[in-house]
């Protein structure tokens, strides 16, 4: 079983993240979200991998966009998912799947309950 990251090699915390799998023996596919934009559907498959309630729980709500949409008053799920697939800028990061579990890599350790 492949394991994936969800990574953006700007963030600090997803090169942590990355590091961190590397050096526990780990070689994941990276999936650089923000060139190659996950679908709808993947992001409604990570929201259940992750255990989420919530869209709202994969965003990040400090990134201006997420104010400039006026994201903090919307409660329809799927403008929510719809807006991450429109910016994925607004997806946190990193996040790693492992099979049928995933874990957002904030702090970085979070991750190594899932390798």
């Amino acid at each position: 079983m492949t394991i994936k990251i969800y990574h953006n090699p700007r963030c600090s915390k997803s090169r942590e993240t990355l590091a961190l799998l590397e050096q526990n023996g780990v070689t994941p596919e990276i999936i650089e979200y923000l060139k190659d934009v996950p679908s709808v559907d993947d992001i409604k498959q990570l929201l259940t991998m992750l255990n989420f309630d919530s869209a709202r729980q994969l965003i990040r709500t400090k990134e201006t966009i997420y104010k400039d949409l006026a994201l903090s008053t919307e409660n329809d799920e799927s403008k929510l998912i719809d807006a991450m697939v429109a910016h994925p800028k607004l997806i946190e990061r990193p996040v790693v799947v492992n099979g049928d579990k995933a874990a957002v890599g904030r702090p970085p350790e979070n991750v190594l309950a899932i390798i």
